[in-house]
């Protein structure tokens, strides 16, 4: 029977990976045996586990290998990667790696290369200028739409190593229960736990970036101005969201109101549904979120903090946006590049009441950075690790709330 040896190493115990892919193993119909196994005695101590896979079925096996290899069970026998240059730009060479976010090495010259941001469904561009002479070459994860004629390519998994996602013990102490996400969780424990780890991260040597993606209900919820206050007091370093959530904090801290409800009042104001309209026609008549701040026409809020305290933010456009405002990015691959450019120093992630921008923020994500995905629906908070980003935690519950507790707790 074809068969092969895999290899696991790392915290693949308390992560689950372990039984991940024995499941997976078992679910695609091949077998397995333990041929070697030797498990950390510490929360501090990796394990190893060496596994045979086998299967009657040589294409089956062959495909199994590839989705286990993303579950960071890497073939015991490594050669060197195989490279192919692009013959187009924008278009990859058939059989091209696929990355996940795991982090990742790929050999190359007789050395070991570190992937740098490593992200999902990218390719591996080795730096060519550097194959042909004794320079360290250089291993990059590169979308598709950016790869070049000529760029050398990391074809098939040959060579290619993948780490298994590493749980914390911090992180780990947020799973109270056998699922990740569920709504009767502790949330002022949960809340804060995520407070304690936002100061972790701003207390690093240098300081570790902390990023809000942000949904509109954010700001419908009401709070805003406690999103406002751990932007200004330093706790939240990078933003990232849509025209919808940007269109109604202006629209809250010029005219009061979110999508025309009172958020003092909390009901709805005569003709309250043009007022968003109302101010993005304004900031364009004005020219930007910064010159609005620059003349006075906005004194408040998430955005207004941003320009003050020169907290870098992007807003990605999507199909039905209002306006949409001058700072909105409306082309969405030009969009994610831009995250791309601020990510570098990003340790930590919170996701709060947003599908698309959270999904699509954490696939250019590495998996070491924590990720917390806050949302009403649970439907939510489970996609986000169904689409890859294994390192999530999720917490259902008010964003509104969430938000207002973790300011209390971090600028009190």
């Amino acid at each position: 029977m074809p068969a092969e040896m895999v290899e696991l190493r790392g915290h693949i115990i308390d992560s689950l990976t372990l039984a991940k892919v024995l499941d997976l193993i078992i679910t695609r119909g091949a077998e397995y045996t333990v041929a070697e196994i030797d498990i950390g005695k510490t929360q501090s101590d990796p394990s190893r586990v060496l596994l045979e896979v086998s299967s009657d079925d040589p294409e089956l096996l062959h495909s199994l290998l590839i989705d286990l290899h993303s579950q960071g069970a890497n073939r015991l026998l490594t050669q060197e990667a195989a490279l192919e240059p692009c013959a187009q730009d924008g278009v990859l060479p058939e059989g091209f790696y696929s990355t996940t976010n795991l982090p990742t090495k790929v050999l190359v010259s007789g050395k070991w290369l570190d992937v740098e941001y490593p992200e999902m469904d990218c390719a591996i561009v080795i730096d060519s200028s550097s194959l042909n002479s004794r320079d360290t070459p250089q291993a990059t994860a590169v979308p598709m739409h950016k790869v070049h004629t000529g760029d050398m390519v990391v074809v098939g998994d040959r060579g290619v190593v993948v780490e298994p996602i590493s749980e914390s013990h911090e992180s780990a102490s947020f799973h109270f229960m056998s699922s990740q996400a569920s709504s009767e969780k502790p949330k002022r424990l949960i809340v804060a736990k995520v407070a304690e780890r936002i100061m972790v991260t701003r207390q690093l040597t240098p300081p570790g970036d902390v990023l809000a993606v942000c949904g509109p209900a954010a700001i419908h919820t009401g709070a805003g101005q406690s999103l406002a206050r751990l932007i200004r007091d330093g706790w939240i370093t990078m933003l990232f969201a849509g025209n919808g959530f940007a269109t109604h904090d202006l629209e809250s801290n010029i005219l009061g109101t979110s999508l025309g409800v009172s958020l003092r009042e909390g009901n709805q104001t005569e003709s309250g549904h043009s007022n968003h309209l109302r101010v993005i026609n304004e900031i364009r008549k004005l020219g930007s979120i910064q010159k609005a701040v620059e003349q006075g026409y906005l004194k408040s809020g998430v955005l207004y903090e941003c320009v003050v305290k020169g907290v870098p933010y992007v807003l990605g456009g999507s199909l039905r946006d209002d306006g949409p405002l001058p700072d909105v990015i409306t082309d969405v691959v030009q969009a994610t590049d831009q995250m791309r450019e601020l990510r570098a120093n990003v340790n930590l992630a919170i996701m709060l009441a947003t599908t698309l921008h959270a999904i699509a923020v954490g696939n250019i994500l590495s998996s070491k950075v924590e990720t917390f995905c806050v949302d009403i629906n649970q439907a939510v908070v489970t996609k986000l690790s169904d689409r890859g980003s294994h390192q999530t935690v999720g917490i259902v519950t008010d964003v509104g709330l969430f938000i207002s507790e973790l300011a209390d707790i971090l600028s009190p």
